[in-house]
C-alpha cells in the first residue's frame, strides 16, 4: 500500500499533468500561434478537461508564457555550462551536440520560439532586459577569453554565438526543408549525428582549433 501511495503522490500527479498540459500546449501555439490558440483544444490534446487545465494556468498567456520560459531555460542550462577555464574544443563540441539534439528532441519548442521573435517578441519584453544581456556579455567573456589564453584564434564572440544558435536551430526551425533536400520524410539519427560532427569540425577549424589540442 506504501508503494502505491508514492506511486500516486499528489505532487506526482501535478507534475505529470503539468508537462502533459505544456506538451499539448507546444503543439496547439506551434500549430495555430498565440492568437490562433484556444485552451479547449489544449486540454483536449492533453487529455484533461479544460478546469484542470486552468487549475495549473490561469489563461492561454500564462500557459504561453511558461512555455516560452521553459524553452528559453533548456537553451540557457546548456550555455551556462561553457567557463574560460574549459578546454574550447571539448566545450564547443559538446555544446554543439546538446544543441542538435535539442533540435532533434524539441522541434516544436524552437519553432514557437523563433514564431515569436518573428512576431516582434511581444511576450519576451521582460526575458530580453539588463539581466539578460548581463548574462549574454557574460558568455561571450568566456570566448574572448579562450582567445586571451590562446586556445583559439580571435574572433568577434558576439557572432561566434550568433552562428552557434543559428546552425544547431536550423535542424528544428527547417528540418521539413533538410529532410526534403535529401529525399527523406523525416529526419534520422543518422541526420542529426552527420550534422553535429560536420558543424563541429567546422567551426573549430575556424577558430584555429586543431583536434586533440591541449
Amino acid at each position: 500500500m506504501e508503494a502505491v501511495a508514492k506511486k500516486y503522490r499528489p505532487g506526482k500527479i501535478r507534475e505529470n499533468n503539468k508537462k502533459s498540459i505544456l506538451a499539448a500546449a507546444e503543439q496547439e501555439f506551434v500549430t495555430h500561434g498565440f492568437k490562433g490558440a484556444t485552451m479547449q483544444r489544449i486540454a483536449e490534446r492533453a487529455n484533461l478537461p479544460k478546469a484542470n487545465v486552468h487549475y495549473y494556468f490561469s489563461n492561454k498567456l500564462s500557459l504561453y508564457a511558461a512555455v516560452l520560459s521553459n524553452i528559453l531555460k533548456l537553451w540557457d542550462h546548456s550555455f551556462n555550462g561553457l567557463s574560460p577555464g574549459d578546454d574550447p574544443e571539448e566545450a564547443l563540441a559538446a555544446y554543439i551536440h546538446t544543441k542538435i539534439m535539442f533540435s532533434r528532441k524539441n522541434p516544436l519548442a524552437s519553432r514557437i520560439f523563433a514564431q515569436e521573435i518573428i512576431n516582434g517578441g511581444p511576450h519576451l519584453t521582460e526575458y530580453f532586459g539588463e539581466d539578460y544581456r548581463t548574462w549574454f556579455r557574460g558568455r561571450a567573456q568566456v570566448f574572448k577569453a579562450w582567445s586571451d589564453q590562446g586556445k583559439m584564434d580571435p574572433v568577434d564572440p558576439v557572432h561566434l554565438i550568433f552562428l552557434l544558435w543559428s546552425s544547431t536551430q536550423h535542424y528544428a526551425d527547417f528540418s521539413y526543408q533538410i529532410a526534403q533536400a535529401l529525399g527523406k520524410d523525416t529526419l534520422e539519427q543518422s541526420d542529426y549525428d552527420q550534422a553535429t560532427e560536420t558543424l563541429t569540425r567546422i567551426v573549430l577549424k575556424g577558430l584555429g582549433i586543431t583536434p586533440n589540442q591541449r
